[in-house]
């Protein structure tokens, strides 16, 4: 059973619905009848006793067959049979819907001069007096005092120019490759509270593109807007059909000739900036490109509704998260049509308390969401702002408004955890390698002068565990090395980083000893201990030796971490080493096992024989073991006692595997058919040699030491 939703990005607060207008005007002025909502509720399925006609140019939902003569089942958009022909002619409503083109917007508003200067002189004055206010700051030596000021002044003025400017100042937020941190902050905290365009134009819209009159629709819609956007405005109505409670999205008239102006004279400037900033070194006309092709999908309000079904299908399987159906039927390239859901801004945390939650838990679950979008999948919400984020009164995480979506390749997503294990193991060289995989530098560039900024920021921010450091901080750092330094951040990581900042920051308002990073940590180390990728096989193997040494205590953390995942499997975990370990190309991994496995034997044995040798009699110590007063073995209290810490870390490991979930002594098996193969076998071969090998020396010390004489 679904919740109907308040989608908080919409709107800034619901109207109850015995506030509803009680009439409506029709196209013609006419007065309408009102509707009213008496308590609706929502069901998987409708059951009336005779259903009323469908509206005209609409086929009935499908029906199930009834069981007697009265009784008919009305199936919601999501289990109904046609819901893909509904779609099919959503599409076809929406076939003429505008698609950006550099080309196309230069011949369009290339031949209007009038309307291209009046808007060029109101974005030159508003962004001329600002840059003077730079220049005068920077003559002044006072440009860094004045930062934050002059942050706060791009900030209005954005919201002063209109939608494409306010869409353009989201998207600066998230570029830390071409802004200073002080805009980042401004600009993320940039909101679409733009005025409402008249209701009479919003219903004209919908019963245009929709083809039907408003009451042949909605048996109730809100006479006004519950919220407005800078693409469009939010009502909230019930379909008169079925009786779901609905939010419909209403394009914001003539979005697509200014959007498209601006632009064309956005890109102007973009080409300015590549020829005479050398400052910037990222392709500016290439990201206002870029991101005017993603502001133009976002106008086409079927891709909207199709990137909502497909972000359901990739993430809504997880019973704390929930994505709004579309109703396809009522759905066109300007209308939009989904679920209503109530809720409340995760932002808001007043009232999220009042509902008896608690804001980190659902951080939480936005955090997890976060990671497989980025790790997993690689196709995320590309609009990370607390309003697009709804808490339930259940408890649950609704995600909104997915007019802007975008993808991370696949090769990007493994770098990203191979770069945080070189981060955990402080090897800035290869961290600043990975920045080639990672797409942020070109083959061509030297990373050398990147490592002594790396090594300077972290060895700082790292005085204790990455887990213990601060995100934003961690952003923020890495954002000055990126500033300073030929970077281009391909637009997925950013978007996907300061979404995860965006959590962070709520989560610190409840809790300000809240670290995302420890947060995301047991989901990083499931996916490192189970995950058969190469790359992150080589991540594990690199996180677990070092300098030809297995460290078991980094065994032992990610064990203790990816228990704390819910997806953590004991069946799989370790089944990635086991692989490489037996692989062709794995002999290097191999000869570092057999030292281990001989080191971890010889503790296995000394520890025990040391441990026996306490329970001994003093009077049978010195006939036993000829008058060793040290004990039962040549070896120094700090060599025994390093062995016993080795067994016991050995043991809690073991310990650790036993009490994960799904574990089970099957899970051996697979291992046991695996140390069938030849090559299994010559390593066991190998490893029993080493061992019986070490054992034999230790014996031979026992036997052939000499008790010292005590000199006289």
């Amino acid at each position: 059973m679904v919740a109907p939703m308040v989608s908080s990005s919409w709107t800034c607060g619901s109207i109850p619905i015995s506030k509803l207008n009680p009439s409506l005007r029709t196209k013609n002025g006419a007065k309408r009848t009102s509707f009213t909502l008496l308590n609706p509720q929502p069901r998987a399925a409708l059951v009336e006793a005779t259903p009323p006609p469908p509206p005209p140019q609409l086929p009935p939902p499908t029906t199930a067959a009834p069981k007697n003569g009265s009784i008919k089942v009305l199936e919601l958009p999501g289990n109904s049979a046609d819901n893909l022909n509904a779609e099919t002619r959503a599409m076809a409503r929406a076939a003429n819907a505008s698609v950006y083109s550099p080309e196309f917007v230069a011949s369009k508003y290339g031949s209007q001069p009038l309307k291209v200067v009046g808007r060029a002189f109101q974005i030159l004055s508003e962004l001329g007096l600002f840059w003077l206010k730079l220049f005068l700051d920077q003559r002044n030596g006072v440009l860094d005092q004045n930062m934050r000021i002059r942050a706060i002044d791009l900030r209005n003025i954005f919201t002063r120019l209109g939608p494409t400017f306010v869409k353009l100042g989201q998207g600066l937020s998230t570029r830390p490759d071409i802004c200073p941190p002080e805009f980042l902050d401004e600009l993320s905290e940039l909101q679409d509270g733009l005025p409402t365009f008249p209701d009479e134009k919003a219903f004209s819209c919908i019963e245009k593109e929709l083809g039907q009159s408003i009451d042949s629709i909605f048996s109730s819609i809100t006479p006004s807007a519950v919220a407005a956007a800078s693409l469009g405005q939010v009502y909230k109505a019930q379909l008169k059909y079925s009786g779901n409670v609905v939010a419909v999205k209403v394009q914001r008239p003539g979005i697509e000739e200014s959007i498209g102006l601006d632009f064309y004279l956005i890109r102007g400037l973009g080409i300015l900036i590549n020829k005479y900033v050398d400052t910037i070194t990222t392709d500016v006309v290439a990201l206002i490109d870029e991101f005017a092709r993603r502001v133009f999908q976002e106008l086409n309000y079927v891709q909207e509704g199709q990137n909502a079904r497909r972000f359901k299908n990739l993430y809504a399987d997880k019973e704390d998260i929930i994505v709004p159906d579309v109703f396809w039927e009522y759905t066109s390239g300007k209308i939009l049509t989904m679920e209503w859901v109530e809720g409340v801004k995760l932002n808001d945390q007043e009232a999220i308390e009042r509902q008896g939650l608690k804001v980190l838990d659902l951080v939480n679950i936005g955090i997890q969401c976060s990671l497989r979008q980025l790790l997993e999948h690689g196709y995320f919400h590309a609009d990370p702002h607390p309003g697009n984020l709804l808490a339930t009164p259940e408890g649950k995480l609704a995600f909104l408004d997915f007019g802007m979506m975008s993808e991370a390749p696949e090769e990007a997503r493994f770098a990203i955890i191979g770069h945080v294990v070189h981060m955990v193991n402080r090897d800035y060289e290869a961290m600043a390698r990975d920045y080639y995989a990672l797409d942020f530098l070109s083959t061509d560039v030297d990373v050398s002068p990147i490592v002594p900024a790396l090594r300077n920021f972290f060895d700082d921010a790292l005085t204790y565990t990455v887990s213990e450091l601060n995100f934003k901080a961690l952003v923020d750092g890495l954002g000055n090395v990126f500033y300073q330094y030929p970077f281009n951040v391909p637009a997925y990581y950013a978007l996907i980083f300061r979404s995860l900042t965006v959590l962070e920051g709520l989560a610190l308002y409840a809790d300000p000893n809240f670290k995302l990073l420890a947060a995301s940590y047991p989901y990083f180390a499931k996916r490192l201990l189970t995950d058969p990728n190469p790359y992150l096989r080589d991540a594990l193997i690199e996180l677990l030796f070092k300098d030809g040494e297995f460290r078991w205590n980094r065994l032992e953390n990610l064990l203790v971490q990816g228990r704390q995942d819910r997806d953590f499997s004991a069946k799989e975990a370790l089944q990635p080493v086991l692989k490489v370990l037996l692989s062709p190309d794995g002999e290097d991994v191999r000869n570092l096992v057999i030292k281990e496995a001989v080191r971890v034997s010889d503790a296995f044995t000394l520890g025990t024989i040391s441990e026996t040798y306490q329970y001994i009699p003093d009077f049978m110590r010195t006939l036993i073991f000829n008058g060793n007063a040290n004990g039962a073995l040549i070896m120094s209290k700090t060599e025994i006692q390093s062995m016993i810490e080795l067994r016991n870390r050995v043991l809690r490991v073991w310990g650790l595997l036993q009490s994960s979930n799904g574990f089970d002594p099957a899970l051996l098996q697979p291992i046991l058919q695996v140390l069938q193969q030849p090559e299994a076998r010559r390593l066991g071969r190998r490893v029993m040699g080493g061992i019986t090998q070490r054992l034999a020396v230790r014996f031979l010390q026992q036997l052939l030491w000499v008790p010292t004489t005590a000199s006289r």
